[in-house]
């Protein structure tokens, strides 16, 4: 195996080291994040670093980056406390890829690609149309990380939509039905199927 201590990775070509930093800690959930301005321009933007943080109430939290250039997700999330996270699956693989390039706040990346926004009579920020798992989200916290100046935001599940296949009957949403992706680094992109469900584990007597 090959050893990088913390020396030799300073000294890592800058690509080099992004790519083994970015994929290093395993596979990650690949998701939409959905948002529109306080002036009507919806946005949308991948993200792979949403995580459970509790479900009662159902909080999830993700990572966006420092806020020395214009985080368009970041700011309109801020404005009106409202998003949807959206879950990528197979078909919109590169049309999800293309959402991470950088367009100014008045445009959307929905008319940049074919990515379709959906509404219901609720959310304000929009759906991405055909995902397996949409849930509709409220802003509650935001966290400053002063290792790096990134940012946690925290949102509450405030609805969800998720395809009838998906759903077990025990509340166990089945994502391999649904070939919903995983992301392995900053541009790989995975299909992961169920191997089996293992029960609820207790200390051997």
């Amino acid at each position: 195996m090959k050893y990088f201590d913390q020396k030799y990775l300073s000294t890592l070509e800058h690509l080099y080291r992004i790519n083994l930093i970015n994929s290093c800690s395993g596979f990650k959930s690949a998701n939409l994040i959905a948002t529109k301005s306080k002036d009507g321009v919806s946005n949308v933007a991948v993200f792979s670093s949403v995580i459970h943080l509790g479900s009662s109430p159902a909080l999830l939290g993700f990572v966006t980056r420092p806020t020395t250039v214009p985080r368009n997700t970041y700011q309109n999330i801020k404005e009106t406390g409202t998003y949807t996270i959206n879950h990528i699956h197979e078909d919109i693989i590169e049309d999800a890829h293309h959402c991470s390039a950088k367009y100014e706040a008045d445009i959307s990346e929905f008319a940049m690609t074919e990515l379709i926004e959906d509404y219901d009579h609720v959310s304000m920020a929009p759906f991405v149309r055909g995902a397996p798992v949409q849930m509709q989200m409220k802003f509650r916290e935001e966290h400053h990380f002063k290792i790096n100046g990134t940012i946690m935001i925290i949102g509450e599940i405030m609805g969800m939509y998720i395809d009838d296949e998906l759903l077990n009957e025990d509340g166990f949403i089945d994502l391999s039905k649904g070939n919903i992706v995983a992301i392995n680094g900053l541009d790989g992109y995975s299909i992961p199927k169920l191997k089996k469900r293992l029960p609820y584990q207790r200390p051997k007597k």
